[in-house]
């Protein structure tokens, strides 16, 4: 199994590209499919050009891809080192095969309330589900 996946996404407004009013839902997908394989034991690292450019130039073969292709090839995909994705995110079942693992499904979607990453404070569409419970009756009027 590999032990590395690095992630070089393009410039983004968070970390994650899942903030703002209008929300990519690939990139919510994404994000949720790196959990699932952080939670199966693989080491998932991710970067933004806008949030941290050295580790782009510090990465021979990610510069070479920048210098040759421009931005238009990220996000760039590495397992161990080795350039497996360039231009595209791939899906859950893909990423799966590239650690070496058995695909699940992909998580459903509910929208999650605010913000978070103060993007806009509009809200995404993340894949988890709030439950908020009436509050109870001290008994005393």
């Amino acid at each position: 199994m590999p032990k590395l996946l690095e992630v070089f996404d393009p410039a983004m407004c968070c970390s994650t590209g899942v903030c703002g009013p209008q929300v990519d839902p690939k990139l919510v997908h994404f994000a949720a499919d790196l959990d699932w394989l952080k939670s199966r034991g693989l080491d998932v690292r991710r970067y933004n050009l806008a949030r941290q450019p050295a580790e782009f130039a510090r990465n021979a073969a990610v510069a070479k891809l920048l210098a040759d292709a421009g931005t238009a090839a990220l996000p760039a995909l590495l397992v161990d080192g080795v350039l497996v994705s360039q231009g595209r995110y791939p899906d859950r079942a893909e990423l799966a095969a590239l650690g070496g693992l058995k695909p699940a499904p992909q998580p459903a979607e509910a929208p999650a309330p605010g913000g978070g990453c103060g993007c806009g404070g509009r809200g995404a569409r993340v894949g988890v589900k709030v439950h908020i419970a009436a509050p109870r009756s001290c008994g005393g009027g």
